[in-house]
């Protein structure tokens, strides 16, 4: 089964074979338009493999969708949530609410959904402040940015790690842990029908972000951790893909070496530039000037935050293996090639 990405409107749930079944769940005001979440059936109730975005539209798409496959909300045994990203996990605590449903999230992004959950008042905006200020952004471009904060997700019952089956009667799902995009983002195995649900890993036709938060950390090498995670889902074999956003296709592994391709393509490209700038620059300078999909200038506020940490992390990724450094003794932070 391979359908085509179009707009949310002319989305509607379907059969995907063997017992799966996509539900498309809109995402407001995003340009992706929607997540899909897929529902799998057992004998002992529906399990979810994601939920879709918090929001009062999302809902009714989400449980009339179920409807229209013959499942109830309220029938839903669990929601295993491939990552916490509002779009994925936002509705898993609404989804536990109208049926008891247990939610499963691996334990790195549990943590970070505890965290999220202990900011208090403006401690988030305050973070966000200084991460940019530190990146090199203006005073402007950091009021700009700070305070856009979805709600966090609700807290998972169960925690997942690598190699976990999840409980599903009749199947075998299997919790594949591929950090990268989040530090505990999952894809999930199913084994018994040599399918797996990629979330945001492997997706068709885009990749996903990957950045770093804080920006300057050098404790953390998500894009490096990415490439592993790429591996390790070509090591699956060449599966049909169903992943979150876009459309369901064949051949994971050779869109996962796309992939790859792509973001070493794009190291290269950062090394170039940092090599002929005439000084050290700052993240917030660096991400101005790489090649992005429109031009610096046309990105919103909340685009170039995320631009930012995707400079990071690359650059993160270029200092671990050697062919730039940070400069030290400076505020904020700035990167130059090895000479």
């Amino acid at each position: 089964m391979k359908s085509r990405r179009r707009p949310y409107s002319e989305q509607r749930p379907f059969d995907t074979g063997g017992g799966v079944w996509s539900v498309p769940v809109p995402i407001p005001g995003n340009p992706l338009g929607y997540t899909l979440v897929y529902a799998i059936e057992s004998p002992a109730g529906p399990v979810l493999v994601d939920a879709g975005w918090n929001a009062p539209e999302a809902w009714l798409a989400l449980r009339d969708g179920l409807g229209a496959v013959g499942m109830d909300v309220r029938d839903v045994r669990g929601v295993v949530v491939t990552h916490f990203h509002p779009d994925h996990a936002g509705l898993a605590g609404q989804v536990r609410e109208e049926s008891g449903a247990w939610i499963a999230m691996h334990e790195a992004d549990t943590a970070l959904v505890r965290l999220m959950r202990d900011f208090q008042g403006d401690a988030h905006r305050d973070f966000q402040a200084d991460m940019l200020r530190r990146a090199g952004a203006g005073t402007v471009e950091v009021e700009e940015v700070t305070g856009n904060r979805p709600r966090p997700p609700a807290m998972p019952d169960r925690v997942l790690t690598d190699g976990d089956l999840i409980d599903l009667p009749g199947r075998r799902l299997r919790t594949i842990w591929t950090p990268g995009h989040t530090p505990g983002h999952v894809c999930l195995h199913l084994e018994d029908a040599d399918r797996i649900f990629t979330g945001d890993h492997v997706l068709p036709a885009i990749t996903p972000h990957i950045g770093i938060y804080p920006y300057d950390r050098v404790d953390v090498d998500p894009l490096s951790d990415f490439l592993e995670s790429l591996e390790k889902v070509k090591g699956l074999g060449h599966l049909e893909a169903l992943p979150a956003h876009e459309w369901i296709f064949h051949d994971t592994a050779a869109r996962a070496t796309e992939i790859g391709v792509h973001h070493e393509e794009k190291l290269r490209r950062l090394a170039t530039l940092l090599a002929e700038a005439e000084e050290p620059l700052t993240i917030w300078e660096i991400a101005g000037r790489m090649t992005w999909n429109r031009p610096w200038e046309d990105f919103p506020p909340i685009l170039r935050g995320m631009a930012a940490g995707e400079a990071a992390a690359h650059l993160r990724t270029l200092e671990v293996r050697g062919i730039i450094h940070r400069v030290t003794g400076v505020d904020p932070v700035r990167f130059a090639i090895h000479s």
